[in-house]
Order: C-alpha cells, then structure tokens, then sequence
C-alpha cells in the first residue's frame, strides 16, 4: 500500500494539469544523458471566452531528472494571447479568474495563467507567474486582448 501511494499523487497531479496543444520547442542546453534542457510553446484556448488562444512559453528542465518526471522546472515563462476568431463569452467573467495551470515540478510548483478583466478600456488581461508552496517567484509575464467597443465584458 505505501508503495502505492506515491504513485497514485504524481498520478493524481498529472490529471489536473491543464491540456494544452503543443506548438513546438528549441533545446537549450545538451544533455548527454536524457532529454536536452528546452523552451516549450504551448497553446490554450480561453475556456470561457471563444475566439482567444494564449501562447505560452516556458523553461522545461530534461536530463535524467527532467526524463522521469523529477526535475523542478525554472520559473521562466512567457504569454501571449491573441483574438483567434470571433469573441464569444460563455456566462458573465470574475473579474480575476485563473485560466490555466501547468505543473512545474511533481510537486507544489505550477505555472499559472490568471485572466483579469479591465472594463474601462474593454480589454482582458492575462498574467502568466509560476508559484510553489513555500515561496512563488515575482517573475512574470503580461499581455492583453483588446474586445471591440461594440461588445462589452459581461462581468459579474
């Protein structure tokens, strides 16, 4: 049983990452045992708002750690959303809603994508950081989708 539980948590955590299409990724750092060092892209369509996918790049470690699902991924990440198709709001927005979250190391580390609603100039802001239990990192990365003035925010 005790055997058991280890698997059944890194099992548990890999089922509540957020799914994501991956675009692509360039090493950064050989390795001669396991995967190279990278950087990921990623995409994420906005769940609540059709018409928006994020970009999100991201530090993955590799090596014999980053090969078994050990390594503690830096907290070096980027985001760019964009208006992919027309706008589409499902129900009203939060004014602050976290969007997406990424694991960045088997335990108590994730990257997180938190979108903001900015009514005044009609706009949705989101806001990529990665945390950890004890201590989160203040690097971050802003970008923002303009929504035509003819189409307010439906914001709770």
């Amino acid at each position: 049983m005790r055997k058991l539980l280890p698997a059944a948590v890194v099992l548990g955590l890999a089922c509540t990452a957020a799914h994501a299409e991956t675009i692509g990724s360039v090493d950064t750092v050989f390795k001669l045992i396991g995967p190279d060092h990278k950087i990921v892209v990623e995409a994420y369509d906005d769940p609540r708002v059709a018409g928006v996918s994020c970009y999100l790049s991201r530090a993955k470690t590799g090596g014999i750690k980053g090969a078994v699902g050990l390594a503690e991924d830096k907290a070096d990440a980027a985001v760019a959303c964009r208006q992919v198709g027309p706008l589409q709001f499902k129900g009203k927005l939060p004014r602050q809603e976290e969007v997406f979250t990424e694991r960045a190391s088997i335990f108590f580390k994730h990257v997180r994508v938190v979108r903001m609603v900015d009514s005044k100039r009609n706009a949705l802001v989101y806001l990529v950081y990665s945390d950890r239990l004890i201590e989160g990192s203040p690097k971050n990365s802003v970008t923002a989708v303009a929504v035509p003035g003819d189409q307010p925010i439906p914001v709770r």
